[in-house]
């Protein structure tokens, strides 16, 4: 049975608590807690470290990430050392009681690669010889984009370790890119291609957008085909959202008040552009991991064996990156208007003291529950119920039998399943952005709606 519901594309969850959960730890009770002791009590053997690099040289219209047009007054060099400063006070506050050990690295952004070769070489030592990542040893994912895929850039990377180069491209269809404020020529994309190609970087992943303005599904095709020339070992399609204060979201004020609620059409021509692509990408030999990953068949996975984004921890370097412990998420303040995030950037560069937690949210039994429910809920392979009874103790329908009762009325869950397993059906998985936020606790949907914008 299938049950109408509100919008398929209600919001993205990547991480939860949402980030805009997030509030000043200055004003809980305990003050800003040092990081040494957050992570004394920590497992540290099998950690994930991404570092945050928060530069573009334009930023699309639909991009609500936490980044900034160019770097001027040598912004990167100041950046760059006070990731250095704070690289220093994170592996400290480690300590070395108990095994540190990093099993997964990533350099996200905005766009790492717009630091220069130099830079880049710089920020693989922040890693290796201030935080004691073996980059060489473990999988290393980095971003780019068509212009800064430089050939100087990417043999830095494949040189220091790097395992997936991720790109992305949105849109083969230069008016689909214009569209979408992406001013960028597929001549242009696909040389870029060619340098990760030449570069011998394990893994390719493009990035691909469905549902711009005048996207049609022979033109959405027209996307998927020109990136299956290149037989990425992966491809992940997004589907486009409107967000406030990101350059599609003006445009669309200044057309005039939206009505309330779902955008119907939208929906409809989202969905059959995501139906259709998943459809393409499975019929060309692709396998779905989630919503929005498809993963080519011959392809052996190169993410970390040992590291499980439910239990194990995360460290985040950068003033846009969060760092994960079993109690606390936290990060530094967060913005999508350019003026504010600019003064976010001037605040970090002139940090000295980074041993404290300034922004996050505590995190108690019941949010690690649903944490742990929703994110391996999200995965196609879905959820074995006893991990799930084997962590805390109780089976999952204890917890959460009104939402995964609903979800099986909505027909998200596969009836077909083996006993035991949790795993959403094919219409689930398009649902993902809908069933997600169902999960999200009143507390922390309370404090999304209390954020304010900027």
């Amino acid at each position: 049975m299938t049950v109408t519901t509100t919008s398929p594309y209600v919001s993205y969850v990547y991480a939860y608590p949402h980030k805009t959960a997030y509030r000043p730890l200055s004003a809980h009770p305990a003050g800003r807690p040092l990081l040494s002791g957050l992570w004394a009590d920590e497992s540290k053997d099998a950690l994930s470290l991404y570092a945050h690099i928060p530069f573009c040289e334009v930023r699309c219209g639909f991009c609500n990430l936490f980044t900034r047009i160019g770097a001027p007054d040598e912004l990167t060099t100041r950046y760059l050392d006070a990731l250095d400063r704070q690289a220093v006070a994170v592996r400290d506050a480690l300590g070395d009681d108990a095994p540190v050990r990093f099993a997964a690295a990533a350099f996200g952004g905005g766009t790492p690669t717009y630091l220069d070769a130099g830079e880049l070489e710089r920020l693989c030592d922040i890693a290796e010889k201030r935080m004691g990542a073996d980059l060489r040893s473990i999988p290393l994912s980095v971003e780019t984009s068509p212009s800064t895929a430089t050939a100087d850039r990417l043999s830095v990377l494949a040189d220091r370790g790097a395992t997936r180069i991720s790109i992305g491209v949105q849109s083969f269809v230069d008016a689909e890119a214009r569209a979408a404020v992406r001013p960028q020529h597929r001549s242009e994309v696909e040389a870029a291609l060619g340098r990760i190609r030449e570069a011998g970087v394990p893994v390719l992943n493009i990035d691909l957008i469905y549902g711009m303005d005048g996207q049609t599904e022979a033109s959405w095709r027209t996307s998927l085909d020109a990136a299956l020339a290149w037989r990425p070992e992966e491809l992940y399609l997004y589907p486009l959202y409107v967000r406030p204060l990101t350059g599609l979201g003006r445009r669309s004020a200044a057309s005039g008040p939206a009505e309330s609620g779902p955008d119907a059409a939208w929906d409809e021509q989202r969905l059959r552009l995501y139906r259709a692509g998943r459809d393409h990408l499975l019929a060309h030999g692709y396998e779905q991991v989630s919503m929005r990953m498809f993963r080519r068949g011959d392809t052996t996975p190169t993410g970390p064996e040992d590291y499980a984004c439910q239990t194990d921890g995360m460290i985040g370097l950068g003033c846009g990156a969060r760092s994960y412990t079993s109690s606390l998420h936290y990060s530094f303040d967060y913005a999508v208007e350019m003026r504010e995030i600019r003064g976010i950037i001037d605040g970090f560069t002139g940090t000295s003291d980074f041993s404290r937690a300034e922004v996050g949210r505590h995190v108690d039994e019941g949010e690690a529950r649903r944490r742990h429910l929703l994110q391996s809920l999200l995965q196609a392979r879905g959820m074995r119920t006893a991990d799930y009874r084997d962590r805390f103790g109780v089976d999952p329908y204890a917890d959460f039998r009104a939402e995964l009762e609903l979800f099986a009325a909505r027909g998200w869950l596969d009836g077909t399943a083996d006993a035991g397993l949790l795993r959403l059906s094919p219409e689930g998985l398009a649902h993902s952005d809908a069933l997600g936020p169902e999960l999200f606790s009143p507390e922390v949907r309370a404090a999304m709606a209390a954020y304010e914008a900027k």
